[in-house]
């Protein structure tokens, strides 16, 4: 039994016959760089005239100019020069431009033949997202990867610098079996940024669920790992991987050292591992990291220096976005900013690391860390989640993170309050792509 295909919302439809010729004039835009060859295109054909008249021994300018007068005095003894002067120049204009959107549609064709958006609409948005804004995002976990989701609508010159502390699950194995650096919440920022977005997060996110050594891995791990043993680093990796996915910016991994984070508990405990720091459940007292001073990349260092905007996190508190901050040169170009930077805060309290925080505890977390202050403004949640997803929460023990003004108007520490929450159907929470990255823009754009 055949079942016909309703069609998807998000597929481009074509312009209404109304719409069409306002659209032409979209050629035109600035930066598009369409004029310049129309006009190029223009004198090669003027070229190529004169070059037949010379060729045949023709002196071009009086044949042109004989030829020229002849077809001017036919069209005006037919019709008057006020009409047909007009006419001839709105049919040559037509024909160039219907001669110019053949080609280019015929070229598109054979390039994109899957592609729903018409040529000029990806030049449009070329050109707007490659004069976005410098963007420089820190963290790590899904957090960041809902941000980068958004982020990617208003700019393609975003660098997700991400934390490489990770040694559980797949992203673990792969460490300790093939001494390769953490590939997960790297493969989480690549399938974000990705243009074909959902195809290649389906892809990356898959995870073999038989199969002797490959049960439990995800694909993207695998293959971030096989494209570290070709290219002979993450760094090269991650280039390569950007450029077969079409990212929009770039994924850098905090540093290329292997970075092993460890804990002191306020009971004493010295806990190492950024897998047992949650499990350890008891209250930080100094977090640090093995080696004491890894040496960032370099490539991570010029992006914060050369930034437009600084975001960090979201991400896990002490598992996310400190390690990106125990860099000590990431750390100082933080410091040194002279660029607006925002610091987004948890929704709700993770267990292990931050139970009971309000957001000037994440706040004073890394006051205390950095010396100073490393953001403008703390962006937090609105409104607290449905009652449902309360008690989901409730049931392991997590709870919203609490707004405490007073505690952070005696800190100085600004605020921003907005909804930038979206519930899933399983009544967790997350930071809502667009809400997230609309409210970040507007703040940019007001600075």
């Amino acid at each position: 039994m055949k079942h016909s295909k309703k069609p998807s919302a998000n597929r481009y439809h074509p312009a209404t016959k109304s719409k069409k010729w306002l659209r032409g004039f979209q050629w035109f835009l600035p930066g598009l760089f369409v004029k310049r060859w129309l006009f190029v295109s223009i004198i090669g054909i003027v070229l190529i005239f004169l070059g037949i008249a010379i060729s045949a021994r023709l002196t071009p300018i009086l044949f042109i100019s004989r030829l020229i007068s002849s077809f001017v005095d036919t069209m005006v003894s037919l019709l008057p020069r006020n009409t047909s002067g007009p006419i001839a120049l709105i049919i040559g204009v037509c024909l160039l431009w219907i001669g110019q959107k053949r080609a280019l549609g015929s070229i598109t064709q054979v390039l994109m033949p899957d592609q729903d958006k018409e040529l000029l609409d990806l030049l449009v948005s070329h050109r707007k997202l490659n004069r976005g804004p410098k963007i420089v995002t820190i963290g790590g976990g899904t957090g960041l990867s809902n941000l980068l989701r958004g982020l990617k609508q208003y700019s393609a010159n975003i660098t997700a610098i991400v934390t490489v502390a990770d040694d559980g699950g797949s992203s673990g194995r792969l460490r300790r079996e093939y001494g390769v650096l953490p590939p997960g919440d790297i493969r989480n920022c690549l399938a974000a940024l990705a243009d074909e977005e959902k195809l290649v997060t389906e892809l990356f996110q898959y995870r073999f669920q038989t199969g002797e050594g490959l049960m439990g891995h995800s694909f993207g791990n695998l293959f971030l790992t096989a494209m570290s043993e070709v290219t002979g680093d993450l760094e090269k990796a991650i280039a390569a991987s950007s450029q077969v996915l079409a990212v929009r910016g770039r994924v850098l991994p905090a540093t290329l050292e292997h970075m092993v984070l460890w804990a002191e508990f306020e009971d004493g405990r010295y806990v190492e591992g950024e897998s047992n720091i949650p499990e350890a459940k008891g209250k930080i007292k100094h977090i640090g990291c093995k080696p004491e001073n890894p040496k960032a990349l370099p490539q991570a260092v010029e992006d914060i220096r050369e930034a437009d905007l600084i975001v960090i996190g979201p991400g896990s508190l002490y598992t996310s976005i400190i390690p990106n901050l125990l860099v000590p040169e990431i750390m100082q170009a933080l410091i040194d900013r002279n660029v607006p930077s925002i610091y987004l805060c948890n929704i709700m309290s993770q267990v292990g690391e931050t139970d009971g925080y309000t957001v000037s505890d994440y706040v004073k977390v890394l006051d205390e860390l950095a010396g100073v202050r490393l953001f403008d403004v703390v962006l937090v949640q609105k409104q607290p989640p449905s009652e449902r997803s309360l008690q989901h929460y409730a049931s392991f023990g997590s709870y919203f993170t609490q707004l405490d003004r007073e505690n952070l108007g005696a800190m100085r520490c600004p605020v921003l309050l907005a909804n930038i929450m979206r519930e899933k159907p399983n009544a967790t929470v997350c930071h809502d792509s667009d809400k997230l990255a609309g409210v970040l823009m507007r703040w940019y754009n007001r600075q």
